[in-house]
């Protein structure tokens, strides 16, 4: 039993399931500070984002060993997969009957919410779809794989979660949402530059691959850039509160990265700006959601 859950547990890359309950946290907390908050539905958006995201995660582990890329990776523990598949740990065909399974999980939420809520839920719901079920086949071999990342683990999420608070998106669910859609971008952008041969050699077409290190490590920085950017705007248009500025902290992190990106992309991505790049995303989705609530309970604008 314990094998099996070692095994599930890798599939489904635990540790990086810790974004989706940033991603409803700050989504929860845009909707509070939009005018409402729903405990369950808080709830049931955090269970089915996790079910989506280790069906998306569980699902990429399927194809890359299907296609080979997860026997040539140098894995790190960012990227490079689990090696759950290639040991032996479990089968391909189990894999995937768990991934699905998880898709399933986060269907029946998503259609649970859509006859809660009607059409504002629709295009959400569809793209959110897309990004979990075409990621791996289709997606990552046409140089999509990214935006779609930052769409179904990023923008839409806190978009939705916003909604299924009160029934409606206001400004901070959209102002929240644009810095998780360019964190998640980054996140697995960032991931993909040490997987470079292997996902070259299994027909992967994703950014590094398309435009080159150089050209794919500054679209990281103007990114990375932009995130903080947008908190900034959106606290001068009154989008989100001015505490919210506290979010743009964690964007002290990126000077490893940021380092990397812009002088030295013909070496391989340093271990720590791997990790800064998660921790960076993590707590700034965090901070966000913090300021939100704090604004929102003492009446802050």
């Amino acid at each position: 039993m314990s094998q099996t859950i070692e095994a599930v547990l890798g599939v489904a890359r635990a540790p990086f399931l810790l974004l989706p309950v940033t991603l409803v946290a700050a989504g929860a907390a845009a909707g509070v500070y939009d005018g409402g908050f729903s405990w369950l539905n808080t709830v049931l958006a955090l269970v089915g984002l996790i079910a989506l995201h280790a069906a998306v995660n569980t699902l990429n582990e399927v194809g890359d060993m299907r296609t080979g890329i997860d026997m040539h990776t140098e894995r790190t523990p960012f990227s490079g997969g689990s090696g759950t598949l290639p040991a032996g740990r479990m089968t391909t065909g189990q894999a995937q009957a768990f991934g699905l399974a998880m898709s399933g999980v986060g269907l029946l939420i998503g259609l649970y919410f859509l006859a809660r809520f009607g059409w504002v839920l629709v295009p959400i719901l569809v793209l959110g779809a897309i990004s979990v079920l075409a990621y791996t086949d289709v997606l990552a071999r046409i140089g999509l794989g990214e935006i779609f990342a930052g769409l179904g683990l990023g923008l839409l999420p806190v978009m939705g979660t916003a909604i299924v608070q009160g029934g409606r998106l206001g400004p901070a669910g959209v102002a929240a949402g644009i810095p998780a859609f360019l964190m998640t971008f980054n996140l697995l952008l960032l991931n993909e530059f040490p997987d470079e041969a292997a996902d070259s050699a299994g027909g992967r077409r994703n950014l590094v691959l398309v435009l080159g290190r150089p050209g794919a490590a500054l679209v990281y920085a103007l990114a990375a850039i932009a995130t903080p950017l947008s908190i900034l705007v959106a606290v001068a248009l009154g989008a989100l509160p001015p505490v919210a500025i506290a979010a743009v902290v964690p964007s002290i992190l990126l000077v490893t990265p940021l380092r990397w990106a812009l002088s030295h992309t013909a070496e391989p991505v340093p271990l720590p700006a791997l990790g800064v790049n998660v921790t960076w995303n993590l707590a700034t989705n965090s901070l966000l959601a913090l300021a939100l609530f704090l604004a929102a309970g003492l009446g802050w604008r």
